[in-house]
């Protein structure tokens, strides 16, 4: 045998081992085309060719050593699997199997090979592709895990489980659009597939669209009543709808079918604590605790409560935690600031500083946040009104309407809770909170402008449907009463589309201390992506520069339309600022109005506390004995502290 064959054959060999029997095949061919006489290469051809004939094994072996598999008795099935592979190299199904084994068994570098390897046998194996993605997934490696579910839905569009990692991926990249389009595309493939139900029900929620993402949950419940996240889920909305009741029922639910649901018993904690039920709050965190001491967000909301102090314990427990490098960065976060909470009580002022910074670094890393994207947010704002029809022709053209909202604005911490809590005491006012619609409206607004063809006018359509659409949510609310309020502060980026979409609209400004409301900001671990610039202090001192200023410009356009009204006026002068500010309201004298802290009514915001009490001064002082701290803050608010 020549030394050319012994390659040749060496070569096709080593292919057919690694399972790539066309290109041996081709081999073989084109090298008797060179030798044809040549017996090796006649017997290698044959080989292949018996090869091929028998790709797939009976699917009666297959399925023994699934059912041993099946009884638990893993590293014998894969021996048993790798034993009919020698037999059957070419066989994508045996791979794909494989590697389902050593995926089971946490071998996952191993599944991976596997799963490649029936990729190689077959380029178009749907399965193969999507159990590569979930490998991927575990593994964290989101770019392969996305390519890997792309390339099954490729071959397969009809393919519920695929669209349903995929679109969780997207989800928690932000991409919430595709995400929703992915679940849409399961349920539609598999109408009973309760998860998507889910997952879609979250993402509706994340949109801004709660009764769409209550009726998601709703589904997924009746396709599985043991579902206890969908049950979880379905509380949280009736929670964004002020309804603890409910939710706290839904929350009994999920650990009616799952009683080690942390989840939710932290969310009955949330709820009993924004209908004040402090002791009832505090026993459904403590419980999470017991059932999970590394729950993390347990002790941060722990945390919060005057009533509770952390035992030497808990402190040594949320100590030792931080140090451990199995936890999420979500949990690191929560347990600085609650540790943070916990030298703020005991007057430890150095370890306060230290937990605090180092929370708020790690959460500004996590928003990846840069002054620009405030400053690029702001300018955009101000072109986009410059385009707005005037509010006239608006008014001429829309459709009259028996609910008046009153608008509450401000920096967070400026004191919009107080004043919202003032108000909704009055006989004629529904208080709503803080209601997310106008700011999504506005997104969608600006995306679909940056997205048409026609830049220079926002047409009164465009403009008359987000009115609508606000109102919509207002009557969703489903009140009785026809004057609603609306506090979310950050509102007062948007007082051009409410002046032009309300004219008559009604828009109270909170004034208060600068370095008290931004060390206010800097104090707390805000919820979801919310306030992205809270957590630097030069930020901070940055975004109420352009707040200032964007203020600044809207009361030059609607002079005499927006109620400026200082908080430190209002807790030394409550019955005087609550007259006038009811006056500006239009609404009556109503004496409820001085005993806000008795209202009954469900409060989210991170002022729920304070709310419950009566008026009190002196806590726009409170960051004077931290001055040392928060000089960077202190430095770039001094423009503003002089007026103030």
């Amino acid at each position: 045998m020549t030394i050319k064959i012994q390659r040749i054959l060496s070569r096709a060999k080593k292919m057919t081992k690694n399972g790539k029997i066309k290109d041996a095949q081709n081999l073989y061919e084109i090298s008797l085309k060179i030798y044809p006489q040549n017996k090796d290469l006649i017997k290698g051809l044959a080989d292949i060719q018996i090869i091929k004939t028998q790709e797939e094994p009976p699917i009666n072996l297959i399925q023994s050593i699934i059912d041993i598999f099946s009884n638990g008795k893993i590293k014998e099935a894969i021996i048993e699997i790798e034993i009919l592979i020698s037999q059957y190299p070419s066989s994508p199904l045996l791979f794909n199997v494989s590697g389902a084994f050593h995926k089971s068994n946490g071998q996952l570098e191993d599944a991976i090979k596997k799963f490649k390897q029936a990729i190689i046998l077959n380029s178009n194996y749907a399965e193969a592709h999507y159990n590569l993605g979930v490998v991927h997934s575990e593994l964290d490696q989101i770019i392969d895990a996305i390519k890997n579910y792309e390339d099954a839905l490729a071959i397969k569009n009809e393919y519920p489980d695929a669209h349903n990692n995929l679109g969780n991926i997207l989800l928690n990249l932000d991409k919430i659009e595709a995400a929703a389009r992915h679940f849409e595309l399961a349920i539609e493939f598999n109408p009973q597939f309760s998860q998507a139900y889910n997952n879609l029900g979250i993402t509706n929620r994340r949109r801004g669209h709660p009764l769409e993402a209550g009726k998601n949950f709703d589904k997924a419940l009746s396709i599985n009543p043991n579902y206890a996240e969908a049950a979880n889920s379905r509380g949280n909305i009736f929670q964004d709808y002020f309804d603890q009741v409910n939710a706290i029922k839904f929350y009994k639910r999920a650990l009616e079918i799952n009683p080690n649901f942390v989840d939710a018993y932290n969310n009955i904690g949330l709820a009993e604590k924004e209908l004040n039920n402090i002791d009832n709050a505090i026993e459904s965190f403590k419980k999470a605790l017991s059932i999970n001491p590394n729950y993390a967000r347990a002790y941060y909301n722990l945390s919060g409560f005057k009533q509770y102090r952390a035992n030497k314990e808990e402190i040594k427990k949320m100590q030792s935690l931080l140090i451990t490098n199995n936890i999420s960065q979500y949990d690191r976060i929560a347990l600085n600031f609650a540790l943070a909470k916990v030298n703020e009580i005991n007057e430890t002022h150095d370890g306060f500083f230290n937990y605090l910074h180092k929370g708020n670094k790690l959460r500004k890393k996590e928003l990846n946040y840069i002054t620009k994207i405030s400053e690029e947010h702001f300018s955009e704002i101000r072109k986009t009104f410059d385009l707005f029809p005037s509010s006239a022709e608006i008014s001429l053209l829309s459709k009259p309407s028996s609910i008046r909202p009153i608008f509450i604005i401000g920096m967070p911490r400026s004191g919009t809770s107080l004043v919202e809590q003032i108000i909704s005491c009055h006989n004629s006012v529904h208080g709503a909170g803080e209601l997310n619609t106008l700011g999504i409206l506005f997104s969608k607004l600006l995306d679909d402008f940056l997205n048409s063809d026609h830049k220079n006018k926002i047409s009164n359509k465009t403009l008359l449907s987000v009115r609508e659409e606000y109102l919509d949510t207002l009557y969703n609310l489903n009140s009785s009463k026809d004057i609603i309020t609306d506090k979310a502060p950050g509102n007062f980026r948007f007082i051009g589309l409410i002046m032009t979409i309300f004219p008559n609209a009604k828009i109270i400004h909170l004034k208060r201390n600068p370095v008290a409301t931004c060390w206010s900001i800097y104090n707390r671990n805000w919820s979801g992506n919310g306030y992205p610039f809270s957590y630097n202090l030069n930020d901070l001192g940055h975004y109420f520069n352009l707040y200032a200023k964007l203020m600044n410009h809207w009361h030059k356009k609607f002079p005499g339309k927006i109620y400026d009204i200082s908080y430190e006026d209002l807790t030394r002068n409550q019955e005087e600022e609550t007259r006038k500010l009811l006056e500006y309201c239009e609404l009556e004298w109503d004496e409820n109005c001085l005993y806000f802290y008795k209202n009954k009514r469900t409060v989210k915001t991170a002022s729920l506390l304070q709310v419950r009490e009566k008026m009190y001064q002196g806590s726009s002082e409170a960051w004077k004995k931290y001055e040392a701290y928060i000089q960077p803050l202190i430095d770039a608010l001094k423009p503003y502290l002089k007026s103030n």
